[in-house]
């Protein structure tokens, strides 16, 4: 049944069949074929992997992201990241990454962070000289930053799955998701310096003040998340609704870009996300329930320990192996499906279950743009109006600069670790 249920899957998924339909599918076929059971524990088993408080947080995120977007705060985000690093050599470039940074407080997802960034920048960086195919690279390598610095709809999932606390993983995930946009900064400075691109200007004090002034209240975002949540304030679920109304408050009367007239086309938007991302969790749910009903991670447990009892060699070969997978699926897929299979070893290892889910969103951030089916690079791809070999190409100095990190994140956990723990 193993075989036949892996089979299946990888069939479906080599059609082309949505990864949430492979999913049930698979279960379906053991069920059908294998085991006595009625095909109705499928939808009950969906229902109820989704019939979780927590999960309320997805649409609230998703839904102050496109609030926050749709009312100005995108253009004054690049704006402040321009005015402290725009003088630099291959200034542009490295506020796309701090924009990126910034940006990924916003909507809790890489896609829409690239697209943001590749529509706001890359018109400008072509102007500048530094290439369509450049600007695109960096935009798609930056968006990966998305689901890493909080509020991250892949870490709540993980959260909810891992039973690990929300706002640990959103913390844990702060340093991570610098140390990513510091070395994509550090790329993008070599290449400018290697390519002959002067700095643009000089840097300001006046003109960083203006800029932080204008994106005070989008840079208040994060802080008002997860001042929220440690100080007893409110739960991450609460903390994503309180967003959406402070999105709400800041498009309409403050920046006043928001109207009432976008509300339909924004809610809508988000309804079809979060439609998507729930029905995904539902499914990887009933996969994870018939992998645990077939002793699967209790057998690969097994396997792995009696290969190494080394913490790090699982952790370097999990890597691989996420990498490969966020190539190919929803990173919030990802993280259902593989949870229940690498959780249950690293526990044995003795690897912290806060560090073992950042590492893990990570991974799949990365995998966002690693070749041949990153989706950023597609999203890259389509936005900038650039060919997806030439996105490939130009992303893979930020893709081996963010692999160097990953590399450092999995030998040091106490860049994961410090700030949540240092806070309780």
């Amino acid at each position: 049944m193993d075989y036949v249920l892996l089979g299946v899957f990888l069939g479906l998924t080599l059609l082309g069949v949505p990864v949430a339909f492979t999913l049930a599918l698979s279960v379906a076929t053991i069920l059908v074929f294998f085991i006595d059971k009625p095909l109705v524990m499928v939808t009950q088993i969906m229902f109820s992997g989704i019939d979780s408080f927590s999960f309320m947080a997805v649409p609230f995120f998703m839904l102050a992201g496109s609030f926050m977007s749709a009312g100005g705060v995108t253009q004054r985000l690049v704006n402040f990241s321009q005015s402290l690093v725009g003088s630099f050599r291959g200034g542009l470039a490295q506020t796309v990454s701090v924009s990126g940074c910034f940006f990924a407080a916003i909507p809790g997802s890489s896609a829409a962070t690239t697209a943001a960034l590749g529509s706001t920048m890359v018109e400008a960086m072509d102007k500048k000289g530094y290439g369509r195919e450049w600007a695109t690279g960096v935009v798609a390598s930056s968006g990966v930053v998305g689901i890493v610095i909080p509020p991250s709809i892949t870490m709540v999932v993980f959260g909810v799955i891992g039973n690990v606390s929300i706002g640990d993983m959103f913390v844990g995930g702060f340093i991570p998701g610098a140390m990513m946009g510091g070395s994509m900064m550090l790329v993008s400075w070599y290449m400018a310096k290697k390519r002959g691109i002067q700095p643009d200007g000089q840097f300001s004090i006046a003109r960083v003040a203006v800029a932080f002034k204008e994106s005070f209240f989008a840079l208040l975002t994060p802080v008002i998340i997860i001042g929220g949540i440690y100080g007893g304030i409110f739960t991450p679920t609460e903390a994503a609704a309180v967003t959406v109304v402070y999105g709400i408050f800041v498009g309409l009367f403050i920046y006043k870009e928001l109207k009432f007239s976008d509300f339909p086309k924004i809610i809508f938007q988000a309804v079809i996300g979060t439609t998507m991302i729930m029905l995904l969790v539902g499914a990887a749910n009933v996969f994870g329930w018939m992998l645990t009903n077939l002793m699967i991670p209790h057998r690969l447990g097994e396997f792995v320990v009696s290969l190494t009892s080394s913490p790090i060699t699982f952790l370097m070969a999990m890597n691989v192996v996420l990498l490969i997978a966020g190539t190919m699926v929803n990173a919030s897929a990802a993280v259902v499906i593989l949870t229940p299979i690498f959780l249950p070893v690293a526990i044995t290892l003795g690897i912290d279950p806060l560090f073992f889910g950042v590492l893990m969103v990570v991974n799949l951030a990365i995998g966002c743009i690693t070749p041949p089916v990153g989706l950023d690079l597609f999203v890259a791809s389509a936005i900038c109006n650039v060919p997806i070999e030439k996105v490939m190409k130009a992303s893979l100095p930020y893709l081996y600069a963010l692999l160097v990190t990953l590399v450092m994140l999995t030998m040091f956990p106490w860049f994961i670790t410090v700030l949540p723990y240092a806070l309780k």
